[in-house]
């Protein structure tokens, strides 16, 4: 196996680390004004996501450094591809990270709410910015011989691309509720798990249309073994929440999104950017990827690197990992 393809598997695993943890923090922060019905339930919904959103962005990060340094070629393309996009989801997540500063800083109902709005708007847009970045590197792009991207600026917004984009955000929204029925308790945990199994029938539709034309476009016979896999995960997971097993639930939908990924980039493989106009102009792990000395160096500073990010993160969940309810929330003590 060559280093450019140990690099297209290492960038999918940071795609799908970040879709798997920050998804379901993304969710919390989308049914922040749904389920939070005072301030103390919307307290204990960020404080379920308040010790590790901001660690769980660094996925985002790494997938996208990763990238760039093992393939500039993708990088360029794909990013210049996107740009509006792009960066629509950096104002969100700044807006995110500020607005959870904020919203405690003022004892002041109509300030809270407000950065609530930030906050849920935050974590719509990223989802949905991220999952058209992924369903267009998939589906591809208008590409010359030299890469370039032909057309205009929103030549990656087309109805598959939405779907991806749908698909992302459907799936994040019922990760969130999963992951709140799992970490909260009382009411709020029961309207959290109520909520997931309704929704997710739902939410989860576009994921499986969105692979169902990724399978019919660029699918193998093992990536509709791994879209079957997807799909049996979120019954599962369904099943699993009626039965009142969020822990249960939660692994399933871990499945869902890891099966759904394998699916996708391995559809892709071994292109890492189609090209729409003449599959020769299409770009793969070969022709863009960094030279052999590049691969070699990044691939000893991921060698000591990812491991301390992994046993520092799973240390941060193991230390977090108790429920919590409105109980352990004390008066608001705001100037």
């Amino acid at each position: 196996m060559t280093l450019e393809t140990v690099w297209f598997a290492v960038i999918a695993a940071f795609w799908l680390g970040y879709l798997f943890l920050e998804g379901f923090d993304f969710g919390v922060g989308m049914l922040l004004p749904v389920l939070g019905r005072d301030n103390t339930e919307r307290r204990v919904m960020v404080n379920t996501i308040g010790p590790v959103w901001d660690g769980n962005e660094v996925w985002l990060i790494v997938a996208a450094g990763a990238t760039f340094a093992a393939f500039p070629g993708w990088y360029a393309s794909l990013f210049s591809g996107a740009y509006l996009p792009l960066l629509l989801v950096l104002l969100a997540l700044i807006g995110r990270g500020v607005a959870f500063e904020y919203r405690g800083k003022v004892d002041s109902e109509r300030w809270r709410r407000t950065w609530d709005r930030v906050i849920m708007i935050g974590s719509w847009v990223p989802p949905l910015g991220v999952g058209l970045l992924l369903s267009t590197t998939v589906l591809g792009l208008p590409l010359d011989a030299a890469g370039n991207r032909v057309g205009t600026p929103f030549e990656s917004v087309r109805w598959d691309t939405l779907l991806g984009a749908l698909a992302v955000a459907g799936f994040s929204l019922v990760h969130g509720a999963a992951f709140l029925a799992l970490k909260t308790s009382g009411e709020l945990r029961e309207r959290a798990r109520l909520l997931a199994t309704r929704m997710l029938p739902v939410a989860l539709l576009p994921m499986v249309a969105f692979l169902v034309v990724v399978q019919t476009r660029e699918g193998s016979l093992w990536t509709l073994l791994t879209l079957v896999v997807s799909v049996l995960a979120a019954i599962v997971a369904w099943l699993r929440l009626r039965a009142d097993r969020d822990g249960q639930a939660f692994a399933a939908l871990g499945v869902v999104i890891a099966a759904a990924a394998v699916t996708f980039f391995g559809a892709l493989y071994p292109d890492v950017l189609p090209s729409t106009l003449d599959p020769a102009h299409s770009l793969t792990v070969a022709n863009a990827s960094a030279s052999p000395y590049a691969l070699t160096v990044i691939t000893w500073v991921a060698a000591f690197g990812a491991p301390a990010v992994l046993i520092y993160q799973g240390w941060t969940y193991w230390v977090f990992r108790k429920r919590i309810g409105v109980e352990h929330i004390p008066a608001v003590h705001a100037p």
